[in-house]
């Protein structure tokens, strides 16, 4: 820390509750990630990517839109791609509208496979995140995550991380 600069430094209490999110924001995925390769053989992702799937019309987006539901990587995203087509879960496709553009679709076998994955899925969610809460603190961490989620985006310091 630099004496004398700007920086709005976090208090005790500021600093407990980020300590406490990178934590659950380390071990949460990791979590859910064993639970799924363990009891459906998909990781985290690939779940993520089918339910956004699932919930689409015709179960179909553009490779480009379900890159930004999920907030991965176009990269990431065709890897996955990939993997779940050669399991019989996705197909990919051009857009006939715009021959630029690559539609993936969620197969049946693909539906069933992610409605066999949610039950273990749901179960573990519960059990890591909301039986240790209150009904009460269940509507405070919406509302926290609403809040959060809504604020709004800057881009990184460009400042060197030893410069601060």
């Amino acid at each position: 820390m630099t004496i004398g600069d700007d920086t709005q430094w976090l208090d005790a209490e500021e600093r407990n509750a980020w300590i406490g999110l990178m934590t659950v924001l380390v071990r949460l995925p990791a979590a859910l990630d064993r639970q799924l390769r363990a009891d459906a053989g998909m990781t985290h992702f690939d779940y993520q990517v089918m339910v956004i799937l699932s919930g689409a019309p015709d179960r179909t987006l553009s490779m480009s839109r379900l890159s930004e539901s999920t907030e991965g990587s176009l990269p990431r995203l065709s890897q996955v791609a990939a993997r779940l087509e050669k399991a019989g879960w996705l197909t990919r496709r051009p857009d006939p509208a715009d021959g630029r553009s690559t539609l993936a679709t969620l197969t049946d076998d693909g539906f069933a496979a992610l409605a066999a994955a949610a039950p273990g899925h749901v179960s573990e969610v519960r059990r890591l995140i909301f039986d240790p809460l209150t009904r009460a603190q269940v509507g405070q961490l919406a509302r926290i995550a609403d809040r959060i989620l809504r604020a709004p985006a800057s881009g990184p310091d460009p400042r060197p991380c030893d410069a601060r």
